[in-house]
């Protein structure tokens, strides 16, 4: 009896370390990127470099995440976004979230942005839409060119708000790079980075106080956007962008309950493996190159742009430069003149490619040059 009760507690000894070390073998292997997101895409934005992913471009409907588009499209298309004007009968008693607009009321094209992106409002971007095209129909056309213009390949629009409609689609993938081209305008970056704002109807002068949605303004470091969304098909949307030391990130979840937790915890990770790096700090670029026949015997050089890249502390030795330059420059040379290029690789992948150029003139030699230069040779 006691070998049995031995025998048991030996095996339930041996489960619990194989649980155990299940676990442990569980957590130490689990992909850093993992989500439980239908799609996922954390993006760098200036270079575009996808840092994680997950069934980044399956088409997929986004829900009110739509509307980062709707805000890029208008402010690239409105001249006065402080003009007020008139609310139409269309943009009254859209479904869903809303500002509660009554026909007459009276707001700026900044003002109905603010209760786009802060409260998501799908009056506003009906509003919006009108406003700039004078047909909503247009304006979304408008949203679609935008789409081309980008150079976008799964996304695809049918309304300004998000409601779930067929043909109204986009991929995480896409929708990254549509918010990172969205956050090199000032303007939207000021609006989605608004934690609060008071907007004012011109009819009748009433105050409406907004608060906005996107709860890591206040509890994620550096975050300064974007825009959550929800449907019943598209469920939990979010996509969350953060800056810290020079690093703009962005985070699209598709279909994912935990949104805010999981977009925290991607950024967080993103930020602790990846750092902006000047890559042209590692060039060797020769200062000067020989001149014939010139006042000078030779021209200084230099570049004009500077190149910013994410990488991981273990990526350093797949960068590779090329430098190639223009072998005999015969004056007059003109400031600005390109007489060479360097490019950037990063594994065998052209990263970037610029032109060096000359940062200084050089005439041609005086006739008392050339004839001096000509005695001392006889």
């Amino acid at each position: 009896m006691m070998k049995r009760k031995i025998s048991s507690f030996v095996v339930l000894f041996l489960v619990g370390i194989i649980l155990s070390f299940s676990f442990n073998f569980s957590t130490n292997y689990v992909d850093a990127y993992s989500t439980s997101a239908k799609a996922m895409c954390l993006i760098e934005a200036s270079s575009g470099r996808v840092l994680f992913n997950k069934n980044e471009n399956q088409k997929l409907p986004m829900a009110s995440t739509t509307k980062i588009m709707t805000a890029i499209t208008a402010i690239e298309n409105c001249k006065n976004l402080d003009e007020k004007f008139e609310v139409s009968k269309r943009a009254i008693g859209i479904e869903g979230t809303s500002l509660y607009l009554r026909e007459g009321d009276k707001y700026s094209m900044r003002e109905l942005l603010y209760a786009l992106m802060l409260i998501s409002g799908n009056d506003a971007s009906v509003a919006i839409g009108e406003r700039i095209s004078g047909e909503f129909e247009r304006f979304v056309d408008l949203m679609n060119d935008t789409v081309k213009k980008i150079g976008l390949k799964n996304s695809h629009f049918e309304n300004t708000h998000g409601l779930d409609a067929k043909g109204h689609y986009t991929s995480a993938y896409d929708l990254a790079k549509i918010t990172a081209y969205a956050l090199k305008n000032p303007i939207f970056e000021e609006i989605v980075s608004t934690r609060n704002i008071k907007i004012t109807n011109g009819k009748n002068n009433e105050v409406r106080y907004l608060k906005n949605k996107n709860k890591l303004l206040n509890t994620f470091e550096g975050c300064n956007g974007v825009k959550t969304g929800y449907t019943d098909d598209a469920k939990r949307c979010l996509v969350a962008s953060a800056k810290r030391d020079g690093m703009q990130l962005v985070c699209v979840v598709l279909n994912c309950r935990p949104m805010f937790e999981e977009c925290s915890s991607l950024l967080n990770q993103a930020f602790e493996k990846y750092k902006m790096y000047n890559l042209t700090k590692g060039l060797e670029i020769k200062t000067q190159l020989n001149v014939e026949d010139g006042r000078k015997g030779f021209v200084k050089m230099g570049k004009k742009k500077d190149f910013l890249y994410p990488l991981r502390d273990d990526e350093f030795s797949k960068i590779k430069y090329e430098l190639s330059y223009d072998k005999n420059l015969i004056a007059p040379v003109k400031k600005g003149e390109k007489v060479g290029e360097y490019k950037i690789y990063f594994d065998n992948d052209l990263l970037f490619c610029e032109k060096i150029y000359t940062i200084e003139s050089v005439k041609t030699m005086s006739f008392l040059q050339k004839l001096k230069k000509m005695l001392s040779n006889w």
